[in-house]
């Protein structure tokens, strides 16, 4: 491998470094809104992007629900990029077909996928509370890119499966060398 290629894949590791600790923080961030609101709804509106939801405490379910579509969706994407890490950190670029590096992009596909459907099924449901005159209007930027997550999915799945089948040959040609 150049030194070219070498430089841009460690670059790309600092990147996906930078990109889980902003992921992490953002869900640190969240979970600590969700205990404020619970215990002092007050305090919320100093805390980490103003996310106040105490309108929909009336309604438990509503508050519930946007929560923990909210937290499960950002905690989420922080394992991902966490299983991202684990990828670039272990996977041999001289040997790039392994069982492990299919198995890890398998994972990265499942979980892609897993986050644009539950953006999707949170925007529906964040309508749904819209009929029943709550705003959810500050909600969009938790779910906004549902498509391109569910999108993104299929493919890093087509490519999991052309890695899985990249192994079974490399290990095909191992066998009868």
């Amino acid at each position: 491998m150049s030194k070219t290629n070498n430089f841009v894949f460690w670059g790309l590791y600092i990147v996906a470094w930078l990109i889980f600790v902003g992921l992490s923080i953002e869900a640190g961030g969240l979970i600590v809104n969700f205990f404020f609101s619970l215990y002092n709804p007050e305090f919320v509106q100093n805390l980490y992007q103003k996310l106040d939801l105490t309108e929909m405490y009336g309604s438990r379910l509503a508050f519930f629900g946007t929560y923990s579509f909210i937290l499960t969706i950002s905690i989420l994407k922080a394992c991902l990029f966490y299983i991202v890490i684990r990828l670039m950190h272990a996977m041999d670029l001289s040997k790039p077909f392994s069982t492990f590096v299919a198995r890890q992009i398998l994972q990265i596909s499942y979980y892609t996928f897993s986050i644009g459907l539950l953006s999707y099924i949170a925007r529906q449901f964040a309508k749904n509370l819209m009929h029943h005159d709550f705003v959810t209007d500050n909600l969009n930027q938790f779910w906004a890119d549902s498509q391109a997550f569910i999108l993104m999915g299929a493919v890093i799945y087509i490519i999991a499966t052309i890695f899985k089948k990249g192994v079974d040959i490399q290990n095909e040609n191992d066998l009868t060398v």
